[in-house]
């Protein structure tokens, strides 16, 4: 009886088991999600950031009024993106939508005038001491370095 159980492991339940490890893992676990909001002023370039990372086709951009939400997709995790439009009459409203955020995008053109750099650099300023997002990771992206007036990252 023992050769039987030995010869049922060895030529029926290991390869069984074998098969169902290799083969019949089940779904993988799901990624992680982070919220950020993505914040700067009209023209920076968030909208036209946001596509490109979600490989969206960079033709009909349209300058984000309100607040607009994209899922971005990375290899461990996904990137849950609410894009603030940057208008002046709406920067009085970002506040509004910063509760739950994870992270903070600031997007600044690089290529703007003094008094727009300025403008940006008090709407940073005012975000980096709002009191839900003063603990939080910024990523400071100075945009359109590809223009010829761009400042470099020492200048910005």
């Amino acid at each position: 009886k023992s050769n039987l159980f030995l010869l049922f492991l060895f030529c029926f339940a290991l390869p069984w088991q074998c098969f169902r490890a290799l083969c019949c893992k089940g779904p993988p676990p799901p990624r992680p999600e982070y919220d950020l909001v993505c914040i700067g002023l009209s023209g920076s370039g968030k909208t036209s950031l946001l596509s490109q990372l979600c490989s969206e086709s960079p033709e009909n951009i349209v300058s984000t009024t309100g607040f607009s939400i994209k899922a971005v997709p990375f290899q461990n995790a996904i990137l849950n993106v609410k894009e603030l439009g940057g208008a002046d009459n709406i920067r009085k409203y970002w506040s509004r939508y910063y509760q739950g955020s994870q992270g903070v995008i600031f997007v600044l053109d690089s290529a703007s005038s003094e008094d727009d750099l300025e403008t940006a650099r008090n709407e940073l300023h005012s975000a980096l001491q709002h009191p839900q997002l003063c603990t939080l990771p910024f990523l400071i992206l100075a945009n359109h370095q590809d223009k010829p007036a761009a400042r470099s990252v020492q200048e910005v």
